[in-house]
């Protein structure tokens, strides 16, 4: 499975932020920047989802904050990862397609659905936005992070996954748009209160910003 492959060429997350702290919340690509989890605005015993949850990293810090945390994922590596580092965090945790989960889990909504570099990268958003939409309380948040697109390089795009140098690289589908492009999705769906920005890199080599996007249900 191709997103296992990509498991097992992650690094694990560090014991500590650069805070010394045990949890944290990334959206970007780059350790120690960026936003957090107040992005989401959840409260304690509110219910939210990770669409994509790897390792459960965010998803740990989230319930640190009181949350009720569920998490779905695809990759059994990914998951299995989870409890051993995870273990007193209580998570749910689904092995699940991101669309399948919502359309076919009929139990209670959320109060706020997010997928950092997860399933709403790699789901066709004319099919999962309404079923996000759907799951979602009213003034729910949905919140997603993903690398910025290609200039010219839209819509449905190849993304590739290494294995051995005696091995073709794994193929995955993503779904590349501008901030404009976004913004007219989530709003075709009942979303409002949009905002979409690119948070540029830190300061370094690497120039690549982060597309976070923020919608209200």
């Amino acid at each position: 499975m191709a997103w296992d492959t990509y498991a097992r060429q992650r690094p694990e997350r560090r014991p500590v932020n650069a805070a010394g702290e045990r949890t944290w919340f990334n959206w970007t690509q780059y350790p120690d920047h960026g936003p957090g989890a107040e992005v989401l605005g959840v409260r304690p015993g509110q219910r939210v989802l990770d669409l994509g949850c790897g390792k459960g990293g965010n998803l740990a810090h989230l319930a640190a904050l009181g949350a009720r945390a569920v998490g779905v994922d695809v990759s059994p590596a990914q998951l299995s990862a989870a409890p051993e580092r995870w273990s007193d965090a209580g998570l749910v945790l689904y092995r699940r397609e991101a669309l399948e989960f919502l359309t076919a889990d009929a139990g209670a909504d959320f109060d706020a659905v997010y997928s950092v570099f997860g399933a709403v990268w790699f789901t066709d958003p004319v099919r999962l936005l309404p079923a996000i939409r759907a799951r979602l309380r009213p003034g729910g948040v949905l919140a997603f992070s993903q690398r910025p697109p290609v200039e010219g390089c839209y819509g449905c795009q190849a993304s590739y996954i290494n294995r051995s140098e005696n091995e073709d690289p794994l193929v995955v589908r993503r779904w590349d748009y501008e901030l404009d492009e976004w913004r007219g999705l989530l709003t075709g769906v009942g979303f409002h209160g949009v905002r979409a920005q690119v948070i540029p890199a830190p300061p370094g080599p690497r120039k690549i910003g982060t597309v976070l996007v923020r919608a209200v249900a």
